[in-house]
């Protein structure tokens, strides 16, 4: 199956070694794929500009900081219509480091740092579960992280 971006094999091995490390100089990368730095500018704008890639940013260890729970909780809604609303309010709890919408028994799945249990259960108790028409949650805490990485750019089938 042709991919709709039109990327090629050089594109993949630049998004290869630009996803393991974002720093990784042109000229390193260039070195890395025999091609010229401005070559490697040239195609990681394209890429860009195709919405391959879009920004760059550091990963922060929540623990360093002293968030040392990582919890997962479902959310179920009194009403499906209420989505957007209570989006809205989750995106303002600053504990919440991604949201999803997913199908199945929950209508959002959050990922959620906090310092400790006590803050896992004053999160959940006086901001999420207070939030109008969230019916209940269901929490789920992360014992250890096993896989923590971007999507590998995987050769085409």
């Amino acid at each position: 199956m042709k991919n709709s971006f039109q990327i090629d094999s050089l594109d993949r091995r630049i998004l290869s070694i630009l996803t393991k490390n974002a720093r990784a100089p042109f000229l390193e990368v260039a070195r890395a794929c025999n091609i010229s730095g401005a070559a490697v500018h040239q195609r990681v704008q394209r890429l860009i500009k195709l919405g391959i890639i879009s920004g760059s940013q550091f990963n922060v260890d929540p623990k360093k900081l002293g968030y040392k729970t990582c919890a997962f909780i479902g959310i179920f809604l009194d009403n499906a219509a209420l989505f957007n609303s209570v989006s809205e309010k989750l995106i303002r709890i600053p504990e919440i480091t991604q949201c999803h919408y997913i199908t199945g028994e929950y209508a959002m799945f959050l990922e959620v740092y906090t310092r400790d249990n006590d803050h896992l259960r004053a999160v959940l108790a006086d901001k999420i579960q207070a939030i109008k028409g969230v019916a209940r949650t269901e929490t789920f805490i992360s014992l250890n992280v096993l896989i923590d990485r971007q999507m590998p750019v995987l050769e085409e089938v």
